[in-house]
């Protein structure tokens, strides 16, 4: 650069930046400062870290919360929807009779019970403080439960019936002394006895009465109802004798009560007291009336022949133990059938002492025939290829034994494993249709005899699985009761013609051509028989307790009862000019 002479020139002059006094203090120039100044960056970049975790987690607790929330009651729906599906699948299998499918949902329960309360206790309810309580809680409602209650039977499906452990099982004994004997009430005309389980026949078959088809403005009239004592057997009625039998204490009882009033006549008392929680307590069978006869059969299996008048006895004999035979598990159900000079029993012994058949004037064996086990049907009167025989439905075989002798003429296999009650029905033509419940269904079979008995199966369906409830036939049609739903099948070829109105495991008695039917539940029915479809016509409520004995028609007069009380109804019916 040129410089003009002469000429003064001013330069400025930058000056070097002032430094401020950065010297650290004496004590930091020895060896200790860079690692005071380290450490003071860790305690930052340490705390920093905290803050941005912190942040970092409170961002994504919710998240975390939200899915543990969804874990720990994901089993909730989870074990609801298994149950469900398992009960809804179990009632809709066609296989399974109404009993197990009630079994199986029985387990369902149980099993699902068990898992819900292993969530709350284990996934809910943490606090080791709040899980012994609850199982405190559980252990002492079932020890109050199993204290306060008991199972007092079943019912028709196996559904447990509970009652208080405090309450009474059963009526005491009746006393009998300073009882009266009643002249027979001329008021009571009955148009026909009804002398035996299912009346003449075995059949369960009136001609009469007509009855009316409208019980609301003309309603059966009650003549008696009252108190009776534990059992399933029936009434038998001759004249104005309804005799049944029933447990009072320990006291195993045949008891004659008047018709018209419902008065004991007289009483006829053996030591002996069936009960099991299952089967319930008290004798089965229905006794049977032969002249001034009465024939009675207890649940432990006394047999009892006894005098109309007054019930005193005249001879008795143990079928069990003199066939050497095993008593069932729902005890001695047959009722006597007297045919001839005979009655004749299900005594289910071994060396042809299964059927059994004793004098009725004395009691003195007569003869036995077949090796069967015994069931809970009774011996009736059939005839095939022209020829009367007896008929016992056992509990492995439909057997027919001849009258006179004993011996088995034919039999027929039927599946085991569950109980065979329903008397088989015998239909025309040499026909005989046998039916059992738990899923097995009904066989149609046609008897011949060309030299040699033989047995053909003509159908078969599970449509009708009658599981005691008796069988009826009119006009070529079967009515029953189908797992206690009623159902009516062409007889011919066993096709279903309608299945309506379920009515538990009930009793029928077909009467002028109409259905009489004593319900589960305790009411009275009365249906058309008809294959046109299912029509009530009327019903009248009795009882509200389980009713599973089998009702007595004799002329307008229907004595009914079950387990508890017992009732005679007066029904209305077409007067006959």
């Amino acid at each position: 650069m040129s410089i003009s002479p002469g000429r003064t020139v001013s330069r400025s002059v930058v000056s070097p930046p002032r430094l401020t006094d950065t010297r650290l203090p004496a004590s930091s120039t020895n060896g200790n400062s860079s690692k005071l100044s380290l450490a003071a960056c860790g305690k930052q970049l340490k705390s920093g870290n905290k803050k941005r975790v912190r942040d970092e987690r409170n961002s994504k607790a919710p998240k975390n919360g939200s899915v543990k929330r969804f874990l720990r009651w994901l089993p909730l729906p989870l074990i609801l929807i298994a149950a469900g599906a398992f009960v809804v699948f179990t009632f809709r299998r066609e296989d399974l009779s109404r009993q197990h499918q009630n079994i199986e949902t029985a387990k369902a329960f149980l099993v699902g019970s068990v898992l819900l309360l292993g969530w709350l206790l284990f996934m809910v309810w943490r606090r080791p403080r709040v899980r012994w309580s609850v199982i405190g809680c559980v252990m002492a409602a079932t020890a109050f439960s199993a204290a306060a209650f008991r199972i007092k039977g079943v019912t028709g499906d196996l559904i447990p019936i509970l009652d208080w452990r405090w309450k009474r099982s059963g009526l005491e004994r009746i006393e009998t002394g300073g009882l009266e004997t009643t002249p027979l009430n001329s008021s009571i005309q009955t148009t026909n006895d009804y002398p035996q389980f299912l009346g003449p026949g075995r059949i369960a078959t009136l001609e009469g009465p007509i009855l009316r088809r409208d019980w609301k403005s003309q309603p059966p009239k009650l003549i008696w109802r009252q108190p009776i004592g534990a059992g399933w057997s029936g009434f038998a009625v001759a004249g104005n004798h309804a005799v049944t039998q029933e447990q009072r204490a320990d006291e195993e009882l045949v008891v004659c009560y008047e018709l018209d009033s419902g008065k004991v006549r007289w009483i006829h008392s053996d030591a002996a007291h069936y009960l099991t929680t299952i089967a319930g307590e008290g004798p089965r069978a229905t006794p049977t009336i032969v002249s001034n006869r009465v024939f009675s059969i207890g649940a432990t299996g006394v047999l009892n022949c006894l005098d109309l008048r007054d019930g005193k006895g005249i001879w008795n004999r143990q079928i069990i133990q003199e066939n050497d035979a095993n008593l069932n598990d729902w005890g001695v159900s047959c009722s006597p059938l007297v045919f001839g000079n005979q009655v004749i029993v299900s005594a289910g012994g071994s060396d042809g002492r299964s059927l059994v058949a004793y004098d009725a004037e004395t009691g003195e064996p007569k003869w036995g025939g077949g090796d069967g086990g015994g069931g809970y049907s009774s011996p009736q009167v059939g005839t095939f290829s022209g020829v009367e025989q007896i008929l016992i439905f056992n509990d492995k075989a439909v057997v027919a034994h001849d009258i006179e002798t004993g011996s088995v003429l034919w039999e027929y296999p039927w599946k085991g494993g569950h109980p065979h009650v329903a008397i088989p029905l015998v239909l025309p033509n040499d026909h005989l249709l046998v039916s059992s419940g738990y899923g097995v269904g009904s066989e149609l079979l046609k008897i011949t005899n060309s030299g040699t008995w033989s047995v053909e199966r003509v159908w078969r369906t599970t449509r009708l699985k009658s599981k005691f409830a008796n069988l009826l036939y009119r006009d070529g049609f079967i009515y029953g009761l189908d797992d206690g739903i009623l159902v009516c099948l062409d007889a011919a070829t066993g096709a279903l013609k309608w299945k309506e109105g379920r009515y538990g495991h009930g009793q029928m008695i077909l009467a002028g051509g109409l259905l009489l039917l004593t319900a589960e539940s305790g009411d009275i029915v009365l249906l058309e028989a008809s294959p046109e479809g299912h029509r009530e016509l009327t019903r009248f409520s009795l009882f509200a307790d389980k009713t599973w004995n089998p009702p007595a028609l004799a002329g307008e007069f229907m004595v009914v009862r079950n387990d508890k009380e017992a009732a005679c109804l007066r029904l209305p019916i077409f007067e006959i000019e």
